[in-house]
């Protein structure tokens, strides 16, 4: 399984991206795609995740300003981030758990990981 990320970029406080993650390789009927970050000389944070069955969990610090779905045809996950301020920034990493019965926000729960995307943004 490959994941490729992409989408981050350079944006001012109040601003949206939209970020991308698309799968190659093995598939499950059942698995959980999870969004984490990791912000300069912090640890890892789980952001967001969705479920096969296209439920989604967020963490505190993104709900009510951004939203996962995705695309099954194109085994494409989105992260879209609206309302972006100068502490959203990090490098933002998609994963999968690729037999995931339940999301989790747990990072050792996913064995594969994308190659991350920098998310800055300027106050």
């Amino acid at each position: 399984v490959q994941l490729q990320a992409s989408g981050g970029g350079l944006v001012q406080t109040g601003d949206s991206l939209r970020l991308s993650c698309e799968a190659s390789g093995r598939t499950s009927s059942s698995f959980v795609l999870g969004w984490f970050r990791r912000a300069p000389g912090k640890e890892r944070d789980f952001v967001a995740a969705i479920k096969s069955s296209g439920s989604t969990y967020y963490s505190d610090s993104v709900k009510g300003r951004f939203t996962v779905s995705r695309d099954g045809a194109k085994k494409t996950v989105f992260l879209q981030m609206n309302t972006l301020k100068p502490e959203d920034t990090a490098v933002y990493y998609c994963a999968l758990d690729l037999q995931g019965k339940v999301i989790t926000t747990e990072p050792r729960a996913y064995e594969y990981w994308g190659q991350g995307t920098q998310v800055t943004v300027s106050s």
